[in-house]
């Protein structure tokens, strides 16, 4: 399973991307609105400070409703960064986001349909023709229905018919998430860097380093 960082803050996408394990970016109108620039400008930084990486989500905005409304925004993004080709374009999962879907597909265009809740919504963007599938897990199990099973369907569903469409877990909150999507078959776990460091981490880690950094120190010097 590959990690995708879900940001648009500049200081975080470097960190994760000087780990070494970061394969793309997602962000969406809100994490924009959150850095307080406009939306084109930081798409085109995180394509400059992540220059190997497979994807950069780009999403249309809220109020382009219909499918020439959202194919005309997608456009004008993947012109950014000089047409960077890791540009995705993340649309809604909606019927005008679908047509938008297969017309930029057609035109070998990536994209990502996100808000997918259901296996019947994840297989219609599949079938339109989407790069990516994005589930989302937290906010299913803020309504008491549990997001990792809905990706071990999808995982499932894209098996038995051969898509290549991949799935990016999103919403992901915690490191169990984490671990529970990787082992239900999901493609991508897309999380905010807070995470990545909590995967990280251990107690007894910390105190083999302590134990190690303790006895080197008593250790004869030459």
């Amino acid at each position: 399973m590959k990690f995708f960082i879900d940001t648009a803050n500049l200081e975080d996408i470097r960190k994760a991307y000087k780990i070494g394990v970061l394969s793309g970016v997602t962000t969406n109108p809100s994490l924009v609105a959150k850095e307080g620039i406009k939306f084109e400008d930081r798409i085109a930084e995180i394509c400059q400070v992540v220059p190997e990486v497979e994807s950069v989500s780009a999403e249309v905005t809220p109020d382009a409703v219909t499918a020439d409304e959202m194919i005309a925004q997608a456009e004008e993004l993947i012109k950014i960064n000089g047409g960077d080709e890791k540009v995705t374009i993340k649309l809604p999962m909606t019927l005008a986001g679908l047509e938008s879907c297969r017309y930029l597909a057609k035109k070998g265009v990536k994209t990502n349909v996100t808000l997918i809740f259901t296996v019947n919504q994840a297989l219609l963007a599949a079938r339109a023709g989407a790069t990516y599938v994005s589930p989302f897990l937290g906010r299913l199990d803020d309504i008491s229905e549990d997001g990792v099973q809905l990706v071990e369907k999808i995982s499932k569903l894209f098996r038995i018919h051969n898509f290549d469409t991949q799935i990016i877990a999103a919403s992901v909150r915690h490191p169990d998430h984490v671990t529970r999507v990787a082992m239900a078959g999901s493609h991508i776990a897309t999380i905010p860097y807070s995470v990545i460091e909590q995967l990280s981490k251990h107690p007894l880690t910390d105190q083999g380093i302590e134990k190690f950094t303790t006895d080197w120190e008593k250790a004869p010097k030459y």
